[in-house]
């Protein structure tokens, strides 16, 4: 049977093909193949956890996409891709996690079959799915082709987001808003990290407004105290104690689509410097925000964070953000542009991004964040309606 519910409108599938084959002409790529599960939903509206197998989308210039992967998962495409039938290729289990063969085997031998033996191949070098040994078995099993590295290609043609995509982006930012709610309500002294954390997975599943919430590609990050000076720490089961700073990075998702949030709370009286640094943050917001409109660049964002920084005397290291949009495990980034000072893509309107600009000191993290949206004109729009404080709970 045929998907029941495709995600997106024809047209809105016949616009990002169109785009993938302008970056595909651009770079001579006769044959594209993606391995990134974000890219190929993107495409052909796959959706399904199996991306810790090999599979794919073919793309070329003149035919519909080719989906690509597991015998098994060949069903999950019947139901959720809005090409033919004829355009699912499944290989068989025997490949699956054996020594002794690999599924670039069976691509390499498909993409003989469709007559691109000698043809320009494209393929995502740098990526989480696409191994060296992938690399190795599928340039070995294609002699005569020559093969270009695409990585990102397809991800920058995601930056601009359409209307379409924007309803979920913000169906994502409304459960974010959910979940950091429950978080307000319900964290305090002597509550276990695991407890909290089981109500903010049934507040991002049970979603906002009367849609459903999907997975997040990334788990609830919670560090307190010490911990916080960390970014990227998860829960375990101690309980939360009073004196302490706790940030949480969270995101609600929908179809796939993520919002990424944070606000950090202080059980008990605030000491003075993570007062101090929260103004520093709350003005470098504002001037951040201001800076991220069209024609101006992902540099022009940070540094006007950071000149705030500067004045103030703060030491901060790395991007303050990153693209967002589409994602599966293990980030909810786009691997695309990042809010740095060195990063001089231009904005352009429905661009949407993690603004994150987080203080992490020695022994303490502080993290007020917005996802945002560049406007038509003017300053970003917060997709997020919060108080950019610091929470404070007796």
């Amino acid at each position: 049977m045929p998907a029941i519910q495709l995600p997106f409108s024809q047209i809105e599938y016949d616009r990002r093909l169109a785009l993938a084959r302008s970056a595909m002409a651009a770079k001579n790529i006769d044959l594209l193949f993606l391995e990134d599960p974000a890219n190929m939903a993107w495409l052909t509206g796959y959706d399904g956890w199996s991306f810790y197998v090999h599979q794919g989308a073919i793309i070329t210039h003149d035919k519909p996409p080719v989906w690509w992967g597991r015998f098994m998962d060949g069903q999950g495409a019947k139901r959720t891709v809005w090409m033919d039938i004829g355009q699912i290729r499944p290989y068989p289990d025997d490949y699956v996690q054996n020594t002794k063969m690999h599924p670039m085997e069976h691509l390499a031998r498909l993409i003989g079959e469709m007559g691109y033996g000698k043809a320009s191949i494209g393929v995502e070098m740098e990526n989480y799915y696409f191994s060296a040994k992938a690399w190795q078995t599928l340039k070995s099993n294609l002699p005569n082709a020559s093969f270009v590295d695409a990585t990102s290609l397809i991800n920058w043609q995601r930056i601009v987001k359409s209307e379409e995509e924007l309803v979920f982006i913000r169906r994502a930012a409304k459960i974010s808003e959910k979940m950091i709610d429950g978080v307000m309500e319900r964290v305090e002294p002597g509550l276990k990290k695991n407890e909290l954390v089981a109500d903010i997975f049934r507040d991002q599943i049970m979603g906002a407004d009367g849609h459903w919430g999907d997975y997040a590609s990334i788990v609830p990050l919670l560090p307190s105290g010490p911990d916080a000076s960390a970014a990227h720490l998860t829960w375990d089961g101690r309980e939360f104690k009073s004196g302490e700073a706790t940030f949480f990075e969270l995101s609600g998702c929908y179809r796939r689509y993520h919002a990424p949030f944070c606000r950090t709370v202080f059980l008990g009286k605030p000491f003075q410097a993570i007062l101090d640094a929260e103004k520093v943050v709350q003005e470098g917001i504002e001037l951040a925000l201001e800076a991220a409109r069209p024609g101006n660049t992902c540099g022009d964002i940070a540094k006007a964070f950071y000149d705030v920084l500067d004045k103030h005397g703060i030491e901060r290291d790395g991007r303050a953000g990153y693209s967002i949009g589409l994602a599966y495990p293990p980030d909810w980034g786009e691997r695309t542009a990042s809010i740095r000072k060195s990063d001089t893509t231009v904005l352009e309107e429905n661009m949407t991004f993690h603004f994150m600009p987080a203080i992490w000191m020695e022994d303490w993290g502080l993290e007020i964040t917005e996802p945002i949206r560049i406007s038509k004109s003017g300053p970003a729009e917060a997709l997020c309606d919060r108080p950019r404080k610091l929470y404070v709970k007796d």
